[in-house]
């Protein structure tokens, strides 16, 4: 979603859930305040490679393990990963190839991993009951690509725990490309660079400390697995593909001083055409492609990527910033960004209309539980029957007077047809999404093809916290 301005992402209440590992009560931790910004450099992240090709498919085995990461300047904090890396590396897919990934889990919880935003079958979703056991249990994803380009993702989705394993660290991206992106002449190569985004809360000892639903204390900005870092950049366009990996912290990107940027795809790939705005909202899950060009800056400038989003009393001026780009070199450019990105599919006649309510506990005494329709989440119900192959039209509306949520449907990409009884006919949500904001009070209108593959799948809050809170519910397409 594109705005200049837009509400803060507090959860509300507090229930902590059975958790991967127990979190001892903490009034102090590190203070933000005491980390100094932008003085260590943004990594890119490592690209994971395959041990095997043929000629339809690419095959990978990853590991998920605990490691040390320097997150925080001076501290080792234990994390959760892929393969070793904070945040996870970065699988390079094509469109019509397929891909298999062999995850073995060495982490002391049951997981499992969903590919955010892709199409696949139910077998291979990540389901929140579809568990990969700990002390080296392995299961085998199989992903088609049988979809246009997209920025997706890797999660942790088994049900009460993702939340904290996800905090812990437990993410990676999947670039899926086809030719109607790369014949278009983006920014590509080195300029062509994928930043995570998300906050944490650290002990005293540099030690991530998770507690449900615990927004305001989680002060520190990281991006790409380091808090508050720069990046060196030349004066020419670059493409950054945001990645919002936060449990409940939303963000408004925007450059500080008030720059325009070219918002050029989100969730499901391109946009129909390239989009001018001076800030780009993610709640979490979200994802927003975006072209800088730093053409305009003289060699040796200092330049901030901000978060702009209206906070809450009481937090720290620190969230306010991101990354810091240095300007420190001249190149070529021969990138474009055309008029025309891309024809979006066509909306087909929708056949079935469908509401739901999203609702959490917001007022003491706690605990709080979350939930759809009124109910919380039971993997032995079929929440929402779909015939296979039909257009269906959802209304998502956010019940709560204070918190804000969002919704993800798994399987599809889906079109936001009005946002509060407006149509959306450009900007961010004029493309395919997967995942969609709602404020509190708000109500969206979805429309989406239930096509390609048949079982059980599930829909939900985005907001971790609150989908392990109960906020989640299962659809069968039949």
């Amino acid at each position: 979603m594109v705005t200049t301005s837009a509400a803060s992402a507090i959860g509300a209440g507090g229930l902590l859930l059975s958790a991967p590992r127990s979190s001892a009560a903490v009034t102090t931790g590190i203070d933000p305040a005491s980390i100094a910004k932008y003085a260590r450099r943004m990594p890119r992240l490592p690209a994971l490679l395959p041990h095997a090709v043929s000629p339809t498919t690419d095959y990978y085995r990853v590991t998920m393990k605990e490691a040390q990461a320097e997150v925080v300047p001076g501290f080792l904090t234990e994390v959760n990963t892929f393969d070793g890396h904070f945040p996870g590396p970065v699988l390079h897919a094509r469109s019509g190839r397929r891909v298999v990934v062999t995850q073995t889990n060495r982490l002391g919880v049951p997981v499992s991993v969903h590919l955010h935003g892709a199409h696949v079958p139910s077998s291979s979703d990540g389901a929140p009951m579809d568990l990969i056991a700990t002390d080296g249990g392995t299961k085998t994803y199989t992903y088609p690509n049988q979809q246009s380009h997209a920025n997706l993702w890797f999660h942790d989705h088994a049900h009460h725990t993702e939340s904290e394993t996800v905090f812990r660290g437990l993410t990676a991206t999947y670039l899926l490309r086809d030719d109607v992106e790369t014949r278009l002449g983006l920014p590509s190569g080195r300029y062509d660079v994928p930043v995570s985004i998300r906050d944490a809360r650290f002990d005293e000892d540099g030690q991530l400390h998770y507690e449900m639903n615990d927004f305001a204390n989680r002060q520190v900005i990281l991006a790409n697995g380091r808090a508050w870092p720069y990046f060196e950049v030349a004066a020419r366009k670059y493409r950054f593909r945001f990645y919002n990996t936060a449990n409940l912290r939303s963000f408004a990107l925007a450059l500080a001083d008030g720059s325009p940027i070219t918002l050029i795809g989100t969730d499901g790939g391109l946009l129909a055409a390239p989009f001018q705005t001076t800030s780009v909202t993610l709640s979490p899950g979200e994802r927003a492609d975006v072209v800088i060009d730093f053409s305009r800056y003289p060699v040796g400038t200092e330049l901030e990527l901000r978060n702009v989003i209206p906070q809450p009393p009481g937090q720290p001026v620190d969230v306010a910033q991101v990354l810091q780009f240095r300007v420190t070199r001249t190149a070529s450019d021969t990138s474009v960004v055309p008029a025309a990105l891309r024809t979006l599919p066509p909306l087909p006649p929708a056949t079935v209309e469908r509401s739901f309510s999203l609702l959490m506990d917001e007022t003491p005494p706690q605990p709080a539980y979350a939930y759809i329709n009124g109910k919380e989440f039971d993997d032995q119900r079929i929440d929402t029957t779909i015939t296979y192959g039909t257009t269906e039209v959802w209304t998502v509306t956010n019940a709560n007077l204070r918190a804000p949520h969002n919704f993800h449907i798994h399987l599809v990409q889906f079109r936001v047809l009005e946002r509060n009884g407006v149509a959306v006919t450009s900007g961010a949500e004029s493309g395919l999404k997967d995942t969609v904001m709602l404020r509190a009070g708000e109500t969206v209108k979805l429309q989406a093809t239930f096509g390609g593959y048949r079982g059980v799948y599930v829909y939900h809050c985005h907001l971790f916290d609150h989908a392990s809170m109960g906020m989640m519910a299962q659809m069968q397409v039949v």
